[in-house]
């Protein structure tokens, strides 16, 4: 009988091999962040980032204190382990691991939301980032504007301990604000184009709807809201994550990540409160992260949401083998020169059709177990950053936005719920009611499906959605993938 291997925790730590131990240990450095979301993208990114940043002398009061909204599940095994965790890092060679132990404490939103709204007050704290995604910000994708939520509105216009991200911000912030307890920054790590923009107009709308004029006052002297762009191809943790971290460790890890080699980070510099020294890990400084956002958000995000729903479609399980499909590897790269890159400014000196076939060949890693039907997931989200916004520029330059249609098409197909071979597709958005419900309104016919869910104002505006060439468009392809199925759509696209 095999010996049984220990939990990680910071009495196993030093059997872990030297290469992957961590570079600073719980406790041993000071918190200067929180941290809201507790998700596996932060763990195998910022945190990754911060830890590098702490060890290359990046000041001795830069932990994290993670912050998990809702679920305790991540928290708990977190805890239980000392703070610790590891990044399993997955490419065609194998899979490495790394231990990081950036986090100086947890915290539980919903069962200590006053504990959050303190940690957010509390003056150590000069760093607040945020990985909640899209859907999390209560923002209408379409115009910026706060959605009329109950949830939010109650957090925001009654006394009750918040239980939303904005409820909680903003609390966190009046209370900053009556101790004056010091300049903040709060940065946004989700995928939304000038998303330290809309980030300070949520803050904005919700102080205004909270009516408390001499907190949002303190904010407009003393809190910053940069802009980042974060990149780096996060799977779910599975078994296999978990056996390729003990294999790998020696002990057992009941938190890791897996993830891909490359990642990047790009920060607007802008923090009232200091920051860490993460360009020394690595991370791109600058005064305006726009370009770098438009190419990300429609060279990789766009690309990725195109294969996730033709590829579920086709009945394929995860990303790569998606790109696989016969015409598809050639489809993307005409999408990419005909309707991505006419449509942005790429960071100079970057060539867009370069950055795609890295994007290609990164999401091509079969390592990663990346599954389609977890990128599918919020489409009505991600589709107005990722294609819809891309779409309107090449319409207002007079093109026809040809490829861009074809996701749309093919998201309106996926949301129809099966599969070319009749299996079940789930619909996991925060608008699968009104999307049910317009389906439910339509006729059979495409060209009814299109117009029915194109009517959806949250998720597509009004000057995309009755431009004739695009409705077209559109149902030019939903009749095809009708009609033919994806896969044989796919192979003959010209």
């Amino acid at each position: 009988m095999g010996r049984v291997s220990e939990r990680l925790s910071l009495r196993t730590v030093g059997r872990v091999p030297a290469g992957a131990r961590p570079a600073v240990l719980p406790g041993d450095v000071r918190a200067g962040i929180a941290h809201l979301g507790l998700g596996a993208f932060h763990r195998a990114h910022q945190a990754v980032y911060t830890e590098a940043a702490i060890a290359a002398g990046g000041g001795s009061d830069w932990a994290i204190v993670g912050v998990a909204p809702r679920s305790r599940d991540v928290l708990n095994a977190i805890a239980e382990q000392d703070g610790l965790f590891s990044v399993v890092t997955l490419d065609d060679g194998g899979a490495r691991a790394k231990v990081l132990g950036a986090f100086a404490g947890l915290r539980h939103a919903a069962s200590d939301p006053a504990g959050v709204v303190g940690l957010l007050a509390d003056p150590d704290i000069r760093v607040v980032t945020l990985t909640v995604t899209e859907k999390a910000y209560a923002l209408d994708p379409a115009t910026g504007t706060l959605r009329d939520d109950p949830q939010v509105r109650a957090d925001l216009t009654t006394d009750r301990a918040p239980t939303t991200v904005p409820g909680l911000l903003v609390a966190g912030l009046r209370a900053r604000a009556a101790a004056d307890a010091g300049p903040v920054a709060l940065a946004s790590c989700d995928n939304l184009p000038t998303n330290g923009e809309r980030l300070r107009g949520l803050i904005t709308q919700a102080l205004a709807l909270a009516g408390d004029d001499r907190a949002a006052a303190w904010v407009g002297a003393n809190v910053s809201f940069p802009s980042t762009m974060v990149d780096r191809i996060v799977p779910a943790t599975t078994a296999d994550t978990l056996a390729r971290a003990e294999a790998a460790l020696g002990v057992v890890d009941l938190a890791p990540v897996a993830a891909e080699p490359f990642m990047q980070w790009v920060i607007e510099d802008d923090f009232p409160g200091g920051r860490p020294a993460w360009d020394l890990a690595g991370a791109t400084m600058t005064t305006d992260t726009t370009p770098y956002e438009h190419l990300k958000l429609r060279a990789l995000n766009g690309v990725h949401s195109t294969m996730a729903y033709l590829g579920a479609l086709a009945g394929r399980e995860y990303i790569a083998d998606a790109l696989a499909l016969p015409g598809m590897a050639d489809l993307l790269r005409r999408m990419i020169a005909e309707d991505i890159a006419p449509s942005l400014r790429p960071p100079a000196g970057v060539s867009v059709i370069e950055y795609g076939e890295s994007v290609l060949s990164r999401f091509a890693n079969p390592a990663l177990g990346h599954r389609t039907l977890q990128v599918a997931m919020d489409g009505t989200q991600k589709l107005p950053q990722r294609v819809l916004h891309g779409m309107l520029e090449r319409r207002a330059a007079g093109a026809s936005p040809r490829w861009g249609a074809l996701v749309v098409a093919a998201w309106m197909r996926f949301a129809a719920g099966r599969a070319d071979d009749g299996r079940e597709l789930p619909l996991d958005d925060p608008l699968a009611g009104p999307v049910r419900a317009a389906l439910a309104a339509a006729g059979g016919k495409p060209d009814e499906i299109v117009g029915a869910l194109l009517d959806l104002r949250q998720v597509f505006p009004a000057e995309l959605a009755e431009d004739e060439v695009v409705r077209g468009l559109i149902t030019g392809w939903l009749t095809d993938l009708t009609a033919h199925g994806a896969a044989t759509t796919v192979a003959g696209a010209r």
